[in-house]
């Protein structure tokens, strides 16, 4: 007899009902299925013409609804097939004797009749917000556990004792509790089958403007946003899917993470970015190293905007001398620009234009400059004096030096130069700023905050003009391969004029911002570039907080909300953290964050946060040792959390522990660890990580709510474990 009463004869009896149905769902899956790839194949034998030389219009007609027909049935293919595994995940007895199984796509029999509902249909709703207190005609809420589709485990709620039948059985000690004693594995589950009431309610919010969902740690907002997005795309197809959304998280280790959690539920129109791979539609690359705290805190401030003006508009001649001026002869006379007058020049054409685009202007104000020198004896005009000055391979040389075209990397590669960030941020940054700001570009590679200035300079400078010289080919030339009739039209199909007022980056229609806490204000400037139009989701804590300008960082959400209509949704139940490890966590942050909205921990597993110490010579050896136990005393993953300077050198010691429980142990930084869980988690150095984060206490907080079962803190050196003076 198991721990809720139920014999094994009972529960064996339920898993074959149960069984029985998911095997009825799965055959008429493959019904449905083989339908489709033979709709698909037959989409490509109909409508065939025997011409080779043209196509007639009613033959061009044919060809087109067979591509469509071909499309919509290659389409319900990927749907189908990517349905397999753990279609049925629920099941609805209620009031009146109906049953209803709920899944991740809704499938029919052959009579039309609903064997499974989808998880976003209207029909499905009670699945998540019945209650003890408002049942919704629901006599008993049955979560099935699948390992594709077998089923493995089953556990109910009951939730209308007033309607309880004498043959209903009740197995298990609840659905959410279940799933939260479970062990974690390398990739988030689905836990779509365990959404609570006040869950559901922010998933299904109105798309409109701007819905904030707010809580602690563990209490499921990443889920939550994820099944927004694809209750969004359920409900209002059409906008949605053509206009895309944008999925946002912390980096690429967490986007990895979540993955499989959109695709699971049969959606593929959601685009996942890392905030340091948001702008790899303008820029071609994903940046993944942090900067210092210093630096990052430096980049992400809205001081860098005026400081990128004064960047774009610093001459390329010399940083850190004044302007050379421009010096030509025309028929023997000398004429000269000098410096101010050249400066005055650029300012005017760059708030006029965009610098790749302003040459053409620019060059204009230099002849007309040029001209008003013109000795009147010469007797010449504009026209003939701009022609002989743009002759000239001097000044060729000189419009090519002074007004080149600009690519974001090269501008922002000059802030290495100190000369340059002084010229630029005088009074902007203090001494101290400067050398930090230069000095964070000494590496090779680009940062995370290095995207959103990266990003700040596409739009500032605008795209590189084409080359007039290249034409497009219009006619194949001898010896070509190709032997398929080709249209002039489908040569040019690609060959188009840069429009200078073109947004260079992709634009959604929905933008689900995770971790929303740590968006620096520059980055917040890089997403609204790419959701001006949108409706947003915005999922944070800022008790998590890494940006340590609070203020700054509400200022920038407060105008991103702006006039649009808002709601905000808090989650007040953490469902990750056991109370111990909870208790001992908000006592940490309470010191430092004391508006901090801390949820209730609902569960508890009887085991106290062990504080441990160790000297920096025994470290590798405690730290292994502690791993060891906690792996036999844990059945899923482990977390070292460890600070920036310290991770290098710990992720490639010799650890046995490691080598033996490989898979299971991960070595990742406290930012890195934001959004992620552990069954347990080793803490190393909590000092050194409030030292070195820009979060300060605020992060430790993060990396002390990852584990759903054991934390052990490791403090390093005689001095450590100042962050334990606020513990009682």
């Amino acid at each position: 007899m198991d721990s809720a009463g139920t014999t094994p004869t009972t529960l064996e009896r339920e898993l074959a009902i149960e069984q029985a149905h998911v095997d009825l769902v799965y055959e008429h899956l493959e019904q449905a299925t083989r339908s489709a790839r033979k709709v698909a194949s037959q989409g490509q034998d109909i409508y065939r013409s025997d011409r080779e030389t043209w196509v007639r219009e009613e033959d061009g007609t044919a060809l087109f609804e067979r591509d469509a027909f071909a499309f919509q049935a290659a389409r319900r293919l990927a749907i189908l097939d990517a349905e397999h595994e753990g279609l049925v995940f629920g099941r609805l007895d209620h009031t009146d004797g109906e049953v209803r199984y709920i899944g991740r796509i809704g499938v029919r029999d052959a009579e039309y009749e609903p064997l499974v509902i989808d998880w976003r249909a209207r029909a499905a709703e009670p699945f998540y917000r019945a209650t003890p207190s408002d049942p919704m005609d629901v006599v008993r809420r049955r979560v099935l556990r699948c390992r594709n589709d077998i089923v493995i485990g089953i556990e109910d709620d009951l939730l209308d004792n007033s309607h309880t039948r004498d043959d209903l059985v009740i197995i298990g000690d609840g659905a959410l509790m279940a799933a939260l004693k479970r062990a974690r594995g390398p990739r988030m589950r689905d836990i779509v089958a365990t959404i609570q009431a006040e869950q559901d309610e922010a998933i299904r919010a109105d798309h409109q403007g701007v819905t904030v969902i707010s809580g602690g740690p563990g209490t499921g907002k990443t889920v939550v946003a994820l099944h927004r997005a694809a209750y969004l795309l359920y409900s209002n197809r059409r906008r949605f899917e053509r206009g895309g959304i944008l999925v946002v998280g912390p980096s690429g280790l967490f986007m990895d993470y979540i993955e499989r959690v959109l695709p699971s539920l049969g959606e593929d129109s959601v685009t996942l970015r890392p905030i340091g791979g948001v702008a790899v539609d303008t820029l071609g690359f994903t940046a993944s190293r942090i900067d210092a705290a210093d630096a990052a805190n430096l980049k992400g401030s809205l001081r860098m905007v005026p400081l990128l003006k004064r960047l774009v508009n610093l001459p390329l001649l010399d940083a850190g001398t004044d302007q050379a001026p421009l010096r030509v002869t025309v028929k023997g006379e000398p004429l000269t620009l000098d410096a101010a007058t050249l400066g005055r020049i650029r300012r005017d054409v760059l708030t006029r234009t965009k610098a790749n685009a302003g040459r053409p202007a620019a060059e204009a104000a230099v002849m007309a400059a040029l001209y008003e020198q013109l000795p009147t004896e010469l007797e010449m005009d504009l026209e003939t004096m701009t022609e002989l000055v743009s002759d000239s391979a001097l000044y060729r040389m000189f419009l090519q030096a002074w007004w080149p075209d600009l690519t974001p990397t090269d501008v922002l590669r000059r802030l290495a130069s100190p000369q340059a960030v002084a010229r630029v941020g005088e009074g902007i940054l203090d001494a101290a700023e400067q050398a930090t700001l230069a000095a964070s570009f000494a590496f090779e590679d680009w940062s995370v905050a290095d995207t959103a200035l990266l990003d700040e300079l596409v739009a500032a400078l605008g795209p590189i003009a084409p080359d007039e010289a290249e034409d497009p080919l219009l006619f194949l030339g001898e010896g070509t391969e190709t032997a398929e009739l080709v249209t002039t039209a489908d040569w040019l199909r690609d060959v188009r004029e840069v429009d200078p007022h073109a947004d260079p980056h992709d634009t959604f229609t929905h933008l689900l911002v995770d971790e929303a806490q740590d968006i620096s204000p520059m980055q917040w400037r890089m997403l609204r570039r790419r959701g001006s139009q949108a409706s947003w989701t915005i999922v944070g804590d800022p008790a998590q907080s890494s940006w340590p300008d609070l203020a700054e960082s509400e200022k920038a959400l407060a105008d991103l909300i702006g006039s649009s209509p808002h709601r905000t949704f808090r989650l007040s139940t953490n469902y990750r953290s056991p109370a111990e490890v909870f208790e001992l966590a908000a006592q940490i942050v309470r010191r430092d964050f004391p508006q901090a909205d801390l949820p209730v921990a609902v569960r508890s597993t009887g085991v106290e946060p062990e504080l441990l110490s160790a000297s920096e010579e025994s470290l590798v050896g405690d730290l292994d040792a502690t791993l060891a136990r906690l792996a036999g005393e844990v059945q899923g993953t482990i977390g070292v959390i460890v600070a920036p300077s310290r991770l290098p050198g710990l992720a490639v010691a010799e650890l046995a522990s490691a080598d033996g429980h490989r898979g299971r142990i991960s070595f990742v930084s406290p930012l890195n660890a934001k959004g992620l869980e552990y069954d347990a988690v080793v803490v190393v150095g909590p000092d050194e990580i409030v030292a070195e984060s820009p979060g300060g206490v605020r992060v430790l907080y993060v990396a002390l709510t990852r584990p759903t079962q054991r934390l052990v803190t490791l403090d390093v050196g005689r001095s450590a474990g100042a962050w334990r003076e606020s513990l009682q």
